[in-house]
């Protein structure tokens, strides 16, 4: 049966009905750019008067939910930037408050799934380039007297953190003692513990734009405001950071220094250091998200030091991972930061799954405590040159008249803008439709005409056919 307002109950029928929108639009029903219906329309739908439907509009344009023209009608607004209010999945299920993938990003991994799609969304490794163990090495791991298969500390396995602390100092310039490191499963678990431990919901948060966080429902999952830092050649403007707290009363910020995900963008080392100084100044905590720093490509210098290298505040929280450098099955990261705070969040990760494989960990230590980190960074610097030089030059064969991109120095991306922006929907669906699939940029919170491309995965035959194939969707949504 089609919901209806209850007209005898206590809550007035204007929010009842703006709650149900909400509803629709946080779980995916009505999906950003979406038209709805016209305030006549629906308020004949509901049985109501016209103004009550114009009154659930108003609330919900005012959150940020809902963007209306003259003329144009009503749509859900096409991002998330400044909203002023997500609502809690309690509100909405018994069953917790995390939120499911936006339709679009589960669009693209159904896509990704399909065997006989060329995928230029995936960013991972080809398998080919996650090294492995011998039989006689694993024997040999198995047979070592650190090897158990028992819960470890909440922090991690000892022996992993030291390994940790050791390969940040040589590895990174970050300074951190073994008591100082969270071992997660992956990155992406250090974010969502930040998220759920460290802020609250209606907190007002800010991270680059765009930004590859923006993609994570976690985030909205948690209740919190994202708000949008513009940057420049150098990375992140610092006195966005003042203006959007001075507006919002920040609590935290996010930021991808290095190898920026989706831009490929590097921030300078001067402007690492400003930073840093305005959150130290306006005590803001930095989290910084360094998962493509070694990525480095054998034609170009290497980046800067992490900005938690310089920062000796403790302001910093610093999360990395092995799963762009070793492999992504492993589901180790990592996460540095005060003592306290590695301990609050250790916590909570004991409560919620006991700790991170201890397999998985003692592989990770495998590899980082010898010489084998290295060689595979030296093998991935000449694997990813080759590979951003086939996407680069399948761009320039069969895209050069329709986009524009980056060269980037390191990591998986190219990030492209269309000269002709067109609808991001119509023009996923026919490339699916031709057997390619990618990331459209408003996945990362980017306005309309932007794309990114990863080369990390297919070969050089598949990465240019895949570009034919992307050209094929254009002139078919023309």
């Amino acid at each position: 049966m089609e919901w209806q307002p209850d007209k005898q109950g206590d809550t007035p029928v204007y929010q009842q009905i703006t709650r149900w929108l909400e509803q629709q639009i946080i779980q995916g029903d009505l999906p950003p750019g979406s038209s709805l219906p016209a305030e006549r329309v629906l308020a004949q739908r509901f049985g109501v008067n016209r103004g009550t439907v114009s009154a659930a509009y108003e609330e919900l344009r005012a959150a940020g939910l809902l963007q209306s023209m003259q003329g144009s009608g009503t749509w859900v607004s096409r991002h998330l930037w400044g909203v002023q209010r997500v609502p809690n999945w309690h509100k909405y299920t018994n069953g917790g408050a995390f939120l499911p993938a936006y339709p679009l990003v589960k669009r693209i991994q159904e896509a990704c799934f399909d065997p006989s799609i060329i995928n230029l969304a995936k960013a991972e490794l080809a398998t080919p380039l996650i090294p492995s163990l011998d039989a006689e090495a694993l024997l040999r791991l198995q047979q070592s007297p650190q090897f158990e298969l028992g819960y470890t500390h909440p922090k991690g396995d000892q022996g992993l953190r030291e390994v940790l602390s050791r390969h940040l100092g040589k590895q990174y310039g970050i300074s951190a003692s073994p008591e100082e490191i969270l071992v997660t499963s992956g990155a992406q678990q250090a974010l969502h513990l930040i998220s759920l431990c460290l802020l609250s919901p209606g907190d007002a948060v800010a991270m680059e734009g765009p930004s590859y966080s923006y993609s994570l429902p976690l985030f909205t999952s948690a209740g919190l405001r994202l708000y949008k830092l513009s940057m420049d050649a150098e990375g992140i403007i610092p006195e966005e950071i003042r203006r959007l707290h001075q507006e919002h009363k920040l609590r935290m910020v996010f930021a991808n220094p290095t190898y920026h995900n989706p831009t490929g963008s590097v921030m300078s080392e001067r402007r690492r250091r400003q930073i840093l100084d305005t959150c130290m100044e306006l005590r803001i905590p930095l989290v910084e998200d360094d998962a493509y720093a070694a990525l480095a490509m054998k034609d170009s210098k290497r980046p800067p030091l992490p900005i938690k290298a310089i920062d000796t505040s403790g302001t910093v929280l610093y999360v990395n991972s092995v799963s762009k450098t070793i492999a992504p099955g492993l589901r180790i990261g990592w996460l540095v930061g005060p003592r306290s705070v590695v301990e609050r969040l250790a916590d909570a990760k004991q409560q919620m799954d006991f700790g991170t494989s201890t397999v998985s960990q003692q592989l990770a230590r495998s590899f980082l405590e010898h010489d084998r980190w290295e060689a595979q960074i030296e093998r991935l610097s000449t694997y990813l040159y080759h590979q951003r030089r086939a996407m680069v030059t399948a761009l320039e064969t069969h895209l050069a008249d329709w986009v524009e991109w980056n060269v980037p120095e390191g990591s998986y991306h190219v990030w492209c803008r269309l000269r002709e922006p067109c609808d991001e929907r119509l023009l996923l669906d026919a490339a699916i439709r031709e057997g390619v699939v990618y990331n459209p940029g408003s996945v990362y919170g980017a306005e309309a005409g932007w794309l990114r491309l990863t080369y990390s995965w297919e070969k050089h035959e598949s990465i240019d056919e895949g570009v034919r194939r992307l050209k094929k969707a254009l002139l078919a949504t023309q």
